[in-house]
């Protein structure tokens, strides 16, 4: 994720960008987040673990 961060930010300060390249990027950068934010547990979980067993 940090890569394509990275890479993204050069290519943007680079006098000719390349669309491309900064899609594969930011593509690269949300997968990476939706894979960080699934181990991440959710702040609702314990409300709904108490709902269930009322």
């Amino acid at each position: 994720m940090a890569l394509a961060i990275g890479v993204a930010l050069y290519e943007q300060s680079s006098p000719d960008k390349n669309v491309y390249v900064m899609v594969v990027a930011i593509v690269i950068f949300m997968i990476g987040m939706m894979k960080l934010s699934s181990k991440t547990p959710s702040k609702n979980q314990d409300k709904e673990e108490d709902d269930d067993v009322q």
